[in-house]
């Protein structure tokens, strides 16, 4: 199966700055057949990048879409609007859901419609910290999964990706608070087995299931390690080319 490294730029970089890194990253890296390199810039500068970025090497990814195709939603974009310029979305990313109140309801339309455009969605489920403390991980994990799923047919499965990132290790520097390799080995068996139970074993084994949260080039080859796990999806580390380069490097040799 392919791993996918994914690069969460969030709100950094101006659109020259966005061109200038993506110049820079893409002399540093190669094109890789099992390994697919994804960034994901600001809005702003996806339509250019969509022109510079060497699809061999790289692909765009958007970190949000409005479920909606078209309409009167003022600072919105739509997948729609996303299509032939995009060949990923993130969906659902924590952030999104804390800061944004995007509800399950608008997440499961997001993935659909995205899935409609021809763009293969980035569903993003985990945990808080309160949550986890209470217990609850498996319950949020299972209506996370299940609910952004929900519109989702067996046929269009395989173009899906999911994300496993516990909200409570994101951005976080203090090793306490960091997950285990026997946190994330726990969490993504059981996104396997709820997958299995709704759609069946075998397409369990094939969807790629990604990790995130805190991921640098010190913990990239712990986390690629873990069974069940096919790739990563990376914040501040993405930001910073020699690390991003890392992380990419580390893929490779673990692939291989």
């Amino acid at each position: 199966m392919k791993s996918y490294i994914v690069g969460n730029w969030k709100m950094n970089f101006t659109v020259g700055e966005s061109s200038v890194y993506l110049h820079k990253l893409s002399a540093r890296i190669h094109a890789y057949r099992d390994i697919e390199v994804v960034v994901a810039p600001s809005l702003v500068a996806l339509q250019p990048l969509s022109l510079q970025i060497d699809r061999k090497k790289l692909r765009l990814a958007a970190q949000t879409a409005n479920p909606r195709d078209f309409g009167a939603y003022t600072g919105e974009v739509s997948a729609a609007q996303l299509r032939g310029i995009v060949d990923y979305c993130i969906i659902g990313h924590s952030e999104r859901r804390q800061l944004f109140h995007e509800s399950d309801k608008f997440i499961r339309a997001a993935v659909a419609a995205t899935l409609r455009n021809q763009i293969k969605p980035i569903l993003c489920v985990g945990e808080t910290e309160t949550e986890r403390t209470f217990g609850e991980t498996f319950d949020v994990l299972r209506d996370q999964v299940l609910g952004g799923l929900s519109e989702v047919s067996a046929e269009e499965l395989e173009k899906v990706i999911i994300a496993y990132e516990p909200v409570w290790a994101i951005s976080t520097t203090s090793g306490a608070s960091m997950a285990s390799p026997d946190d994330i080995a726990e969490a993504v068996k059981f996104i396997r087995r709820i997958i299995a139970d709704a759609y069946g074993k075998e397409i369990s084994k094939s969807i790629a299931v990604l990790y995130g949260g805190s991921v640098n080039p010190d913990n990239a080859g712990a986390y690629l390690t873990i069974p069940g796990v096919n790739g990563l999806l990376v914040g501040g580390a993405s930001l910073i080319a020699d690390q991003f380069v890392d992380i990419i490097e580390t893929a490779k040799k673990v692939k291989s």
